[in-house]
């Protein structure tokens, strides 16, 4: 990346502060001999012809088009794709798939839980006896995780859901989801979506672009040719604002960082509202005279005592929006999820203002992909359903099922520690789980049937969310599975066949190939060899669309917590995810600041710490809903006053060394509760307590 230098001060003061992550190598103390990295399961060298294929990561969930670097048909390094539309880069959990291929965690066959509570292994041929017969003895009574949002294994697993009188199937909760929920209640039929390329004036109000939001390389690739080169040479012209309560990525590079209250989205984008309608800007909607008259209530400086946003700057952004000829604005989770339907409601109502729904640089509204399997779910169908709400009615014991399919999915780690997860597992008589790695929830499974990593099976990628543009994209496998795994997809359709399910395909690359041909109108081959299928179709503004100020007062009634600081989860792509934990070669991403041992760090700023009557290294409790947490202190002024912010992704208790005790969850932490007249399960604001331990 090519930064001018007040660029590059400001990358510098947000790498000391230990959010953005740069290849400095960890302080290990007692655990050397785990993380070095001559470990013996490396491979060695080969030699062969050194050729690249295009792909799609299905690792990384920001949907990272990379180019594989194979030697003799072994893939050694993952290099970007600036040629597609949604590469331009490489994350640091994309660099990090070729190397987890081989990491010793990997589940290498399907495992059986014994009557003595303990796995052992079992054949496929035995695993697929015992998992059709669970699905054919709960029937309806069958219910469904899916943590593939974009692929169409949710397809395949919502058709056979059908054919067994099943509609329990869920995807894992997402920015996707509360964005579908704001476009269902504002009557848009589509899917909203952001033309960043074409954006003069980008202003990301919690959104987290270059982290956790979206398509988070191309959203890199799109920063980088939007920065003047040192040489003189101008690109894009572009500028980006962001609002956040941490310093974290999207804030080191924006220009201006405006600090503000973790989980202020709304009033913040209503106090935006309120600078454009004062100013004379209007929009079609049925309902803008009453969302007139809510925004008119929300001044910069009601919003400043609301949100904590210096008004002047708030002002000034607003001006720099006006001033633009594309300007877009963008609003979300601070940490890609858990922030509801309303601040994606508000977000679109500040576009309509600037007027540049469906117009080059603003919000696209895309088609829905179709469903290709018969009696299969659509993407926006799926979104309605509300895992967080379906888990806690399990844990009552309301409609448990009496099986439980997880496909690469970690509910366990990754809903907020409010919901009983834990409870309603037990609830539930028979548990499959198919995943890569022994995840939390795979261990609480009875049957885990071990799948192929992304390089190594055929999978599809439709439309991410934060794509501008509907894209469909088909990947290859680069690699032959080193364990005995199997596609989840294939193994579906068999278990489909056997129960004499009509499913509409013979197999997963029936299903792609019909999408590519049938739907998306694209040759399969061309797909295979890495390009994407775009298409610029939009859907018309509807004519009746709502801006939903009731829905919107109702939420920013909402009271937070009552304690004594506010919670600021923040992401870091480095750390992996939920179902990944900490890749073994990216601990040399992380440094002591960081984690220490087994003690991850907080960040509070000077006066918050003195205010706690804390110092810097102390070891603190930080205590939420009546759960605790242990950690230590680090004083930094990125971080907005009473407020302390908390890294995502430590805290397994499950997976490989690397990832055991290694800091805490703090999704442990989070209270889940109904979106006030959305009913969606939010959990973006939480209050905490923190002590000297």
């Amino acid at each position: 990346m090519v930064l001018d230098r007040r660029g590059f001060v400001k990358c510098i003061a947000g790498a000391s502060a230990g959010i953005m992550a740069t290849p400095l190598p960890w302080k290990l103390l007692d655990d050397v001999s785990i993380w070095t990295q001559s470990w013996p399961w490396i491979p060695a060298n080969v030699r062969g012809e050194n050729f690249v294929v295009r792909v799609v990561s299905k690792t990384c969930p920001s949907s990272a088009a990379v180019k594989v670097r194979l030697v003799g048909n072994r893939p050694v390094r993952v290099l970007p794709d600036d040629d597609h539309p949604l590469g331009g880069g490489v994350s640091a959990l994309a660099a990090a798939e070729v190397h987890m291929l081989h990491s010793p965690a990997r589940v290498k066959r399907p495992l059986l839980r014994g009557p003595d509570g303990a796995f052992m292994d079992i054949s496929w041929s035995k695993a697929a006896e015992i998992f059709a017969g669970k699905l054919k003895e709960a029937g309806g009574k069958s219910a469904f995780i899916c943590g593939d949002e974009t692929g169409s294994i949710a397809e395949v697993i919502s058709a056979l859901a059908k054919g067994l009188g099943s509609e329990d199937v869920c995807l894992m909760p997402s920015e996707g989801q509360c964005a579908a929920k704001a476009a269902e209640l504002m009557r848009i039929p589509g899917q909203i979506g952001y033309d960043l390329e074409h954006s003069d004036y980008v202003f990301a109000i919690g959104a987290n672009i270059f982290e956790s939001w979206g398509t988070v390389v191309r959203n890199r690739r799109i920063f980088r040719a939007a920065t003047p080169h040192p040489d003189g040479k101008t690109r894009l012209k572009a500028r980006f604002a962001y609002a956040g309560p941490v310093q974290n990525n999207s804030a080191v590079l924006a220009r201006p960082w405006l600090p503000v209250y973790p989980g202020m989205q709304t009033a913040l984008a209503l106090g935006v509202a309120n600078i454009l309608i004062a100013g004379g800007r209007t929009a079609d909607a049925l309902d803008f005279g009453a969302f007139k008259e809510l925004a008119l209530r929300y001044t910069p400086k009601k919003v400043a005592q609301i949100t904590g946003v210096d008004p002047k700057g708030l002002e000034s952004v607003v001006n720099a929006l006006l001033a633009a000829e594309a300007p877009l604005v963008i609003v979300g989770s601070e940490f890609g999820q858990g922030a509801g339907a309303a601040p994606v409601m508000a977000g679109f109502a500040v576009n309509a203002l600037l007027g540049n729904i469906n117009r080059p640089g603003g919000i696209s509204l895309l088609p829905w992909d179709e469903a290709v399997l018969g009696g299969a779910s659509s993407r926006s169908r799926l979104y309605a359903n509300d895992l967080a709400a379906r888990v806690g009615d399990w844990a009552a014991g309301g409609n448990a099922p009496s099986l439980l399919v997880v496909h690469e999915a970690n509910p366990l780690y990754a809903l907020p520690g409010a919901i009983p997860a834990k409870q309603a597992f037990k609830n539930i008589p028979f548990k499959v789980a198919f995943s890569s790695f022994l995840d939390e929830t795979a261990e609480a499974c009875n049957l885990v049937l071990p799948v192929p990593m992304g390089l190594e099976r055929l999978d599809d990628v439709r439309t991410p969310y934060g794509s501008g543009q509907s894209i469909y994209c088909v990947s290859a496998p680069v690699a032959q599975p080193s364990e005995d795994v199997r596609p989840a997809a294939d193994f579906l359709f068999s278990a489909a066949k056997e129960l004499d399910l009509k499913m509409g395909a013979a197999s997963y690359e029936d299903l792609l190939k019909s999408r590519a041909e049938g739907v998306v109108k694209t040759d399969f081959a061309a797909l295979l060899a890495g390009t994407g299928a775009v298409s610029h179709e939009k859907i018309k503004v509807p004519e009746g669309y709502s801006l939903c100020p009731a829905v919107l007062e109702k939420n920013l009634m909402q009271a937070s917590a009552e304690t004594s600081f506010r919670l600021a989860p923040f992401v870091k792509l480095n750390l992996g995810t939920a179902n990944t934990g900490i890749p073994p070669y990216n601990t040399k991403t992380l440094r002591a600041s960081e984690l220490e041992g087994k003690d991850m760090f907080v960040m509070m700023n000077a006066a918050t710490t003195a205010k706690a009557g804390l110092a810097e290294g102390d070891a603190v409790t930080l205590e939420a809903g009546g759960r605790r947490l242990p950690a230590r202190l680090r004083v930094f002024e990125g971080v907005m006053s009473d407020t302390v912010a908390v890294c995502l992704g430590y805290g397994h208790t499950a997976l490989d060394a690397f990832s055991q005790n290694k800091g805490a969850n703090v999704m442990e932490l989070l209270s889940a509760v109904p979106e006030p007249a959305t009913g969606l399960t939010v959990w973006s604001q939480a209050g905490v307590a923190v002590a000297k331990a």
